[in-house]
């Protein structure tokens, strides 16, 4: 019998000597079925923090995304232009002057692209973590507290769930004229809440119900000292990857109405900058590279918090990992003819 493990998914096989030949030792199976060992740096970090990092797909969606904030967060050193400011010629094709070339209004495109990014992730961000937090407070304290917390509570949650976005963005942008990505960011926040609250409410009530939540309480723990040190650790990954589904909500809404024109058309962003090229036209003249780049940014940093989703699930589900073997281990008894037990 063997036992292999990968991020922390344990895979038992069964292996015998088939042909007069000795059974294969744990590293060469691990060879074979091309397993490496964690560095040794990683055993420093929490074990999900270690399944993250071993994670191919987590772990690529972090560079990713580190590096489309990096380069947001460092624009104004970046950007060769003022991306407020006309920089060339109207619809300059991507060269050496001007690295994406120009929009109908003479901006240079990269140079817009990067302030956008900041606007944009900024905005998705703050949506995004507001959104969790305060989905996380009212999940937690309805859940736990039960009685009448729970009902006031449960019901300004189903208020939340359908409160619309777009209709309450279209009344501010009537009182103010334009609504700014700040405004449109809070909004989203104020509105995006619901369903994390709905879920965490419900992981909050299978969780208080264990062993380790009642003794606690009658070790005459305080309840907040409960729901920090007991609920919470046990519900953090999921907390996570509900955030990283709020930010990906937060920047692809936001983007989606500064499109349609509910956004401030002065502000740069990713979402104004598709709104401009749809309004000169772009594709209808050619010019490409005036929607192409705002629109493969958008994209790949929604791809690069899936990415990151992928990683965190993995942390809350071991079947996940345990599944990332399997393929693998099925072909290598095949060619061997030998029985297997993964649990």
């Amino acid at each position: 019998m063997s036992e292999l493990t990968e991020n922390g998914a344990f895979v038992a096989i069964s292996v015998s000597a088939t042909n007069g030949n000795p059974a294969p030792t744990l590293d060469a199976l691990m060879g074979e079925l091309k397993i490496r060992r964690r560095p040794g740096f990683l055993r420093r970090f929490p074990s999900g923090v270690q399944t993250f990092l071993t994670n191919g797909k987590g772990v690529a969606g972090l560079i990713i995304l580190t590096v489309f904030v990096v380069m947001a967060a460092l624009a104004p050193l970046l950007s060769p232009y003022d991306p407020y400011r006309r920089a060339g010629k109207p619809h300059v094709q991507p060269g050496v002057e001007h690295f994406l070339g120009t929009s109908r209004q003479g901006k240079d495109i990269f140079s817009q692209l990067l302030e956008g990014g900041r606007t944009s992730l900024t905005v998705g961000f703050i949506a995004g973590i507001s959104a969790t937090l305060i989905g996380l407070g009212v999940g937690i304290s309805a859940g736990y507290f039960g009685g009448k917390v729970d009902e006031v509570l449960t019901f300004f949650v189903n208020v939340a769930l359908v409160l619309p976005a777009l209709p309450l963005i279209i009344v501010l942008a009537s009182f103010v004229e334009e609504a700014s990505p700040t405004i449109i960011g809070l909004v989203l926040a104020f509105t995006g809440w619901g369903w994390s609250a709905r879920t965490i409410r419900t992981q909050t009530l299978s969780i208080k119900s264990r062993e380790f939540v009642l003794a606690a309480e009658l070790m005459g723990e305080k309840k907040w000292r409960i729901i920090v040190r007991e609920i919470l650790p046990n519900m953090s990954s999921f907390v996570v990857g509900g955030a990283v589904l709020a930010t990906i909500y937060g920047i692809l809404a936001e983007a989606a109405l500064e499109f349609i024109g509910l956004g401030s058309p002065s502000s740069v962003t990713w979402g104004t900058m598709l709104y401009w090229a749809q309004r000169s036209q772009s594709l209808q003249t050619g010019a490409w590279w005036e929607v192409w780049p705002p629109a493969v940014a958008i994209m790949v940093t929604g791809a690069a918090l899936v990415l990151i989703n992928f990683g965190v699930d993995e942390i809350t589900s071991p079947q996940l990992r345990a599944a990332r073997l399997s393929g693998r281990i099925k072909k290598f008894l095949k060619r061997r003819g030998r029985s297997v037990d993964v649990f």
